[in-house]
């Protein structure tokens, strides 16, 4: 092997190198912080990677966040530099979602690409984010759905209407909840008093009033998968789903699979979801249905106490690390509980 074909190589190795090294760091999860009144960003291991200098910062999606400085909001990309200026409002839904981003200037709501050019300007009330090639938009009092090209896909006929999820819409007509599909057909007829969101193929329906009714689960068909039978139950997350036995003031949380067993007893006053494997979960006294002195601990799918110190408050798991708060100070922990960050002071 000659020289000349030595020297191809080395420089071929190097150029695979510098790729894979910028690929990694294209990659890598940025989580956003709070400290001394400011937001910047750190990596898993803790290392700060954007500086505190944002007056507020949101998770990244699709490779840009959310940041606000001089009361508008923007967007940065993973180094810190701020690609669409800040000119934006306040907006719910203000992130990326399939490449586009709702964002509002005053009383106008417009869809924008990653390079800032606006590609959508309905009129509207109300807009939110794209999820499977749709968004919802409040005209009048009533919602409709538009695809990407801002052709209206389902008329201006319901009370009430939320997001697509695994291809259905939860939607609201003369008062009654039911699920239509993307072409707009009722795919379960309008018979529940509350609905949410399908999950991981199931979605949480209530028959009966907010106070005595009940919880149960139905699949894309609209048949009864488990049995209205608890006091509140909530969507599936890591294939267990958190319900609630009694009411809101006295009642207690556990967990169920998807077969309607449960898996964790209800013994807690408060519960949220599965993520990362690990739920947060509180034992503080209730008082009126509120918590007394809330504490949060995370518990693992068998129900094993897996991190004992209690935060101030709930934080579910994000790609391995929640961000609680310890004796006032703002902390991101992993896992294990070990503190991988935590504020200089207990102003966040």
């Amino acid at each position: 092997m000659n020289s000349l074909t030595l020297k191809i190589k080395l420089i071929s190795l190097i150029f695979i190198g510098l790729f894979c090294r910028i690929s990694v760091k294209a990659q890598e999860t940025l989580y956003p912080f709070a400290d001394k009144g400011k937001y910047g960003y750190i990596n898993k291991s803790g290392k700060v990677v954007i500086p505190a200098q944002f007056e507020f910062g949101d998770k990244f999606y699709e490779g840009l966040a959310v940041v606000k400085q001089g009361g508008k909001r923007g967007f940065i990309d993973a180094s810190g530099k701020m690609v669409i200026p800040a000119q934006y409002d306040s907006k719910i839904d203000g992130y990326f979602s399939e490449g586009l981003a709702c964002v509002k200037q005053g009383a106008k709501y417009m869809y924008i690409d990653k390079s800032g050019k606006a590609v959508l300007e309905p009129k509207c009330e109300h807009a939110y984010k794209f999820s499977e090639g749709m968004a919802r938009l409040q005209v009048g009092l009533k919602f409709e759905y538009v695809d990407k090209t801002g052709n209206v896909v389902i008329k201006p006929e319901y009370d009430g209407g939320f997001d697509f999820k695994e291809g259905l819409a939860r939607v609201k007509k003369n008062g009654k909840w039911g699920y239509i599909d993307k072409t707009g057909k009722v795919v379960v007829d309008f018979k529940y008093d509350e609905g949410f969101e399908f999950s991981e193929g199931l979605a949480n329906v209530r028959v009966g009033d907010e106070k005595t009714g009940k919880w149960g689960y139905i699949d894309k068909s609209g048949k009864v998968a488990i049995e209205p039978q608890f006091d509140r139950a909530f969507t599936f997350s890591d294939g267990l789903a958190c319900i609630r036995v009694g009411d809101y003031k006295t009642g207690k949380f556990g967990y169920i699979d998807k077969t309607g067993k449960v898996i964790i007893n209800p013994v807690y006053t408060g519960a949220y979801f599965f993520n990362d494997g690990l739920a947060c979960v509180s034992t503080s006294p209730l008082v009126n249905g509120s918590l007394k002195d809330a504490k949060w601990q995370y518990i693992d799918k068998s129900g094993k106490l897996v991190i004992t110190r209690g935060s101030d408050f709930f934080a579910d798991f994000n790609k391995g690390l929640a961000y609680v708060r310890y004796d006032g100070l703002f902390t991101y922990i992993d896992k294990t509980g070990k503190a991988v960050w935590t504020s200089s002071s207990a102003t966040p």
